[in-house]
């Protein structure tokens, strides 16, 4: 029996001089053999680049298409240890893929083989084509020097022009011509702004999100109503929307340009449709929507509006005449990542950005989101953090150990309770919300920068009628014992000038601020204590 070293040496020298039938006969063994193959041995790196190599020869010659994607199967194969892919990361190799995967560069037509058209193709032929995608994809995906060649032979306008067809996709084709635009536009950042405006692809791509997702506008950015009684949306158009809506994003993390300002709320309309609409699995709904989150974190705020922006319709509430469904939705998927446990920093803080900034610059999707996390206060006697409601999760969220997860909750908050301190600590306590304060400088009191509506904020009876309300914890406790009822005049005093010397020191290294006079005008024994001389080291003072 031959060792797999031999093997390799069997293919290398049958690919030589051997018939097309052979090859694809060694090769089909090798695949099955290796087809789930991630972990490659060092040693046989020299036959396997050989390998890839060979390959290529191969499919520069006139074979059949049953040999050709055998070829490329096994060079997928090859395409996922990153040091054997030298031979096809060249201009010749990647321009023998393009040709395979039907994608025009406009470079010679001779590396078009077999005179290879778009019109329809059969179903081996297809598969040629899938198969090269995905070699493709593994290539620039591991291979910089692809990346280059790649942006040289103007690969991702190809790409583009492929998407004037997307209505007559077949699945696996649709889904890896967009998987490579998405790694290509991810991987190279300086073809972003090529993309958008020389090629057209954020047009482009909205385009085939319509298409796939039936879309039907019965308004400038007002998708029709989906059906309650539709089926949901296949698995299969599932896959390319979430590969679409992740290069969408990748082509719009720049800053927007105000020509653009139309297209953003096109596609806002399209998201907003997309989040009423359900898959076959909660899961796959789920992550969805998680890329529809992603996406409209990078529109502009104002665009945004178009969410809420639109008729109400049967057994909707109206909010000042605004649909908030959606915003419900967004609250909803929150949640259950909150409820999640894990993965917050990726799978939580996007939603938290999007629902912070939303309703930072919307009024109605404020006040609504408001209603929703932090109602009136009722039952006071308990702490903020305990409990399941939203409001006690993202308190807990507050103290978090991801100082992103932290700051993001925090914030959330902090823009609901329209940057008012006061009305923060309400809700919160200050012990949880000390971070957030001392980080915006508002340890004192205050608000933030943001202007917002007066009103829309008032206290619960039960709130002004809990006579024990402590701010540090943020809740209505039982009154505590005196600790100095039983100290002697002696003792008493001693505490005093020990807290004395703590607070010198923190002024002296401006942790808090000087004391003020109480509101009488009067200074207590504590502030006259503090207006004393102290000496420069206080606490080398002797009893």
């Amino acid at each position: 029996m031959h060792n797999f070293t031999m093997d390799l040496n069997q293919i290398l020298s049958e690919i030589e001089g051997g018939k097309a039938k052979e090859i694809e006969q060694l090769l089909l063994q090798y695949n099955r053999e290796n087809g789930r193959t991630f972990t490659f041995e060092q040693k046989e790196e020299a036959l396997r680049t050989n390998l890839c190599q060979g390959i290529l020869t191969v499919l520069r010659r006139q074979v059949p298409p049953s040999c050709q994607k055998t070829c490329l199967e096994t060079l997928r194969i090859m395409s996922r240890d990153k040091r054997v892919l030298s031979p096809v990361a060249t201009r010749e190799g990647m321009l023998v893929l393009s040709a395979m995967a039907r994608l025009n560069t406009g470079e010679d037509q001779d590396h078009n083989q077999n005179g290879l058209q778009e019109d329809s193709l059969s179903e081996e032929e297809e598969r040629v084509v899938v198969e090269a995608l995905k070699c493709l994809c593994n290539v620039v995906f591991n291979s910089p020097a692809a990346q280059q060649v790649s942006v040289d032979v103007q690969l991702a306008d190809a790409l583009c022009a492929k998407l004037h067809g997307a209505d007559t996709w077949h699945h696996e084709v649709g889904l890896f011509t967009l998987r490579l635009l998405f790694l290509l536009s991810a991987l190279r950042p300086d073809l972003r702004t090529c993309l958008r405006k020389d090629w057209q692809a954020v047009t482009l791509l909205t385009k085939m999100l319509e298409h796939t997702l039936d879309i039907n506008w019965v308004g400038p950015y007002e998708a029709g109503r989906p059906d309650p009684q539709a089926l949901p949306i296949p698995a299969e158009s599932n896959e390319r929307i979430m590969e679409a809506l992740k290069a969408l994003f990748n082509l719009t993390l720049q800053d927007p340009n105000a020509e653009d300002e139309h297209q953003f709320r096109v596609i806002a309309g399209l998201l907003r449709h997309l989040l009423m609409l359900k898959t076959e699995t909660t899961e796959k709904t789920e992550e969805v929507h998680s890329h529809a989150v992603n996406l409209l974190n990078n529109l502009p705020v104002p665009c945004l509006n178009v969410l809420i922006e639109l008729p109400v319709q049967g057994g909707s509430e109206s909010h000042n005449g605004k649909n908030l469904v959606a915003v419900q939705v967004l609250i909803d998927f929150m949640e259950k990542r909150i409820d999640r446990g894990s993965n917050y920093k990726e799978g939580l803080t996007p939603v938290l950005c999007l629902l912070t900034e939303a309703s930072r610059y919307h009024r109605e999707i404020r006040r609504y989101i408001k209603a929703q996390v932090l109602p009136p206060l009722k039952n006071v006697k308990v702490k903020p953090e305990v409990g399941n409601t939203i409001r006690n999760k993202l308190v807990r969220l507050m103290t978090h150990v991801d100082m992103g997860v932290k700051h993001s909750a925090a914030e959330f908050l902090f823009v609901l309770c329209k940057e008012s301190v006061a009305s923060l600590l309400k809700y919160t306590g200050y012990g949880n919300a000390a971070g957030l304060l001392m980080a915006r400088g508002l340890l004192a009191g205050g608000r933030g920068e943001t202007q917002y509506s007066e009103g829309e904020d008032s206290d619960t009876e039960e709130y002004k009628s809990a006579t024990n309300f402590d701010i540090m914890s943020g809740c209505d406790e039982e009154p505590r014992p005196n600790p100095i009822e039983e100290m002697t005049e002696e003792q008493k005093e001693y505490e005093a000038e020990k807290l004395v010397k703590i607070i010198y020191e923190m002024r002296r290294q401006d942790v808090i601020r000087p004391m003020v006079v109480r509101p009488d005008g009067r200074l207590g024994p504590l502030e006259e204590k503090l207006r004393e001389p102290v000496e420069e080291d206080p606490a080398s003072d002797s009893d």
